[in-house]
């Protein structure tokens, strides 16, 4: 099993940045394919970026392409979230999630991953 912190959320003006930072538990992160979601209020869950178990090259939702980069270190069991030139419309809860695979695929679906974190708050204001 694998526990998921979520941290770094925060209010932000548009066009700045924020980092945000995923810290699991465990001693079997390399295994893990990990994921970003968000939901904003009263929109459905929808997928913001994934990393292969491996690292490397991530995979991204049309909508943050070009201004988002996630990134991992399996040394410090940790997924980041670099957002930058952020708009009001990034404002949601975002959640980081992990799911055990042998593979190297992305996953991009909500339930394609086993555990999920708490989520943390971005507020992009106008």
């Amino acid at each position: 099993q694998v526990q998921l912190v979520e941290s770094g959320g925060g209010l932000v003006q548009a066009g700045g940045s924020l980092r945000l930072s995923c810290a699991a538990s465990g001693r079997t992160f390399s295994s893990y394919a990990m994921g970003w979601f968000r939901q904003a209020p009263g929109k459905e869950r929808e997928f913001v970026a994934a990393i292969r178990r491996s690292g490397g090259r991530s995979y991204y939702a049309d909508s943050v392409k070009g201004r988002f980069t996630m990134s991992r270190d399996n040394a410090k069991n940790t997924v980041y979230l670099q957002m930058n030139s952020l708009k009001p419309e990034d404002t949601a809860v975002y959640y980081c999630t992990a799911v055990s695979t042998s593979g190297s695929a992305y996953y991009t679906r909500w339930d394609d991953y086993d555990y999920w974190g708490q989520g943390t708050q971005v507020t992009v204001s106008s």
